[in-house]
């Protein structure tokens, strides 16, 4: 809002020629990493034991969540864009916003805005830790994945929550913000397209899913995840190379323990 009164509620880009050099692979690259900034409404599922008349209300809220999403991205959108031109933009990279409110308020506002940023990443991240970890508790109750106490008291999600935090502060050891977001990104939309077909195969006349709605949320994946791919082969191949070996092991290790851990 503060970049907005700076831009004098114009809606006008700061850019004269922001389309210059955007290509179709370029926006579905970005539609990819889009799909991953909108996947915390995922966890909403994740509590649908606790929720009152959950049939209806846990699809409800996910509309709710989407639609306040998306006003608040389009309206950060719009700030961001107003105040800045796109160099600008790729040049302040993980504090745009925070820059965009500079004009208004100075280095005060830019402050501001990080302090705002840093409070909704930590409740962000809390959120995905507990949804994370209820997942994978529930996945070791149905003998789905391997689990093991290393000698922590508790219960198997309170383990769980730990192992994701490990996981987590791993990745952001090893890997900068715009690499985690690259692998989020592809390891989401390779499940989400496994999800689907997973569905369409064995569960849609269980579920009532329609087949349509099914085929066209694989195709769209496919068609951003291979977007994604192609550039960030160009950009950093190495990611797209570390996302795949990922991939690979979780699969292969998950074959195994179906197959002959679990048996034994």
């Amino acid at each position: 809002l503060v970049a907005l009164w700076a831009a004098g509620f114009s809606f006008q880009l700061a850019d004269k020629d922001p389309a210059s050099g955007a290509s179709p692979g370029g926006f579905l690259a970005g539609v990819a990493l889009a799909i991953l900034a909108y996947k915390g409404f995922t966890t909403i599922t994740n509590s649908g034991d606790e929720v009152k008349d959950p049939k209806r209300n846990v699809g409800r809220a996910i509309m709710i969540s989407l639609a306040i999403c998306t006003f608040v991205y389009l309206l950060v959108c719009f700030a961001v864009g107003s105040s800045l031109s796109v160099p600008e933009i790729i040049s302040a990279k993980d504090y745009a916003l925070a820059e965009a409110a500079r004009p208004a308020l100075g280095n005060y506002g830019l402050w501001f805005t990080v302090a705002i940023a840093i409070i909704a990443t930590a409740s962000g991240l809390l959120a995905s830790l507990f949804a994370v970890s209820r997942m994978l508790a529930m996945l070791t109750d149905m003998n789905l994945i391997p689990h093991k106490h290393f000698g922590m008291p508790g219960t198997v999600q309170r383990h769980t929550l730990v192992y994701t935090v490990v996981a987590a502060g791993s990745l952001a050891a090893l890997f900068d913000l715009s690499r985690i977001a690259s692998l989020g990104a592809i390891f989401y939309l390779v499940m989400d397209i496994i999800i689907h077909w997973g569905v369409f195969r064995h569960l849609r006349k269980d579920v009532g899913a329609a087949p349509t709605v099914l085929i066209a949320a694989i195709f769209l994946d496919v068609l951003a995840l291979g977007a994604f791919l192609v550039l960030k082969w160009r950009a950093d191949p190495a990611i797209v190379l570390i996302a795949a070996l990922g991939i690979l092991i979780v699969f292969a290790f998950e074959r195994f323990f179906l197959k002959v851990w679990r048996q034994n």
